[in-house]
Formats: C-alpha cells, sequence, structure tokens
C-alpha cells in the first residue's frame, strides 16, 4: 500500500465513495464466527435453521465491521489518519447472509481544525456496508483526527 496523500485541507464536506462489491461465504462466516463470535446462528447452519429472526447462517455483527473495515481502505486509505476518536449512532439494520455482494460506502459530514490540537484535524464521516439491493447493513457516524499540511 502506498503512502497515503490526501491531508484535512484535500478533504470536502459532502464528499462520498463506494468501494468495489466483495462476495461473503458461508465459509467465511462459520471461519469468523468459529473464531471470534461462537454462536449457534453464526457458526452452524443446521441449527441456525431453527433461529427465530434469521432461519439460516448470518455474520457476527463484528464480522460485518470487520469486512467494512476491509472494503473502507479502497475507498479512504488515501487520506492521512491519525487516529479515530468516536463512533456514534451505530446500527446494525440487516444480517450479512452468505452470498451478499457488499460495499463500503463513506460520506464526510463536517470538518473543522481542533480546538487543542491545532496540528490536526476533526472531520466526521458517515459510514455504512451496504448489500446487493443497496440496504444498510450497518451504518455508524465517526470522528477522526486526520493530518494537516499547514498548522496553525
Amino acid at each position: 500500500m502506498s503512502e497515503p496523500t490526501r491531508y484535512f485541507e484535500d478533504l470536502e464536506i459532502g464528499e462520498y465513495a463506494e468501494s468495489s462489491p466483495q462476495v461473503v461465504t458461508e465459509e467465511e462466516i462459520v471461519e469468523f464466527a468459529s473464531r471470534y463470535d461462537p454462536q449457534y446462528f453464526h457458526m452452524n447452519p443446521e441449527a441456525a435453521r431453527s433461529h427465530p429472526q434469521f432461519g439460516e447462517v448470518v455474520a457476527s455483527g463484528i464480522h460485518i465491521l470487520a469486512v467494512w473495515r476491509q472494503r473502507d481502505h479502497e475507498i479512504t486509505g488515501d487520506i492521512r489518519w491519525i487516529c479515530g476518536i468516536s463512533w456514534d449512532d451505530l446500527r446494525w439494520n440487516k444480517p450479512m447472509r452468505a452470498g451478499d455482494a457488499v460495499r463500503a460506502r463513506a460520506e464526510l459530514l463536517d470538518k473543522r481544525v481542533s480546538a487543542s490540537k491545532p496540528e490536526r484535524g476533526v472531520v466526521v464521516y458517515r459510514y455504512a456496508l451496504v448489500n446487493q439491493d443497496d440496504e444498510e447493513l450497518f451504518y455508524c457516524t465517526s470522528t477522526n483526527y486526520v493530518e494537516r499540511r499547514e498548522p496553525e
């Protein structure tokens, strides 16, 4: 991966990006759940059929976040991030199922120079992971620090 090139000053409120799709497999869902979230409806296809809401294996919410983060690097990996500060309004709207072709979305909602650390910018993004039907599986609002090119 190349060195990120976009600084705080390069980011524009309202800019929007969407990643290419990634197809999620049942094997991937089961493997992730077996390691990180071993609930029957994430890792046992037969037992998951009796689940009152899903009726099949679905990805763990943590797996959804991991896939989103991977896809997000495709669209925001060129930004000179310092670190995240918070995630707000985090929601899982729909399950991620085997066969879903998911894409990350990022929209810059707000930006300002940090009052306490003026060498940094503060940016607020709305992030989402959507499936092939354009349904949001997850979304959140994220506040992050970004390097400034020209600190005051």
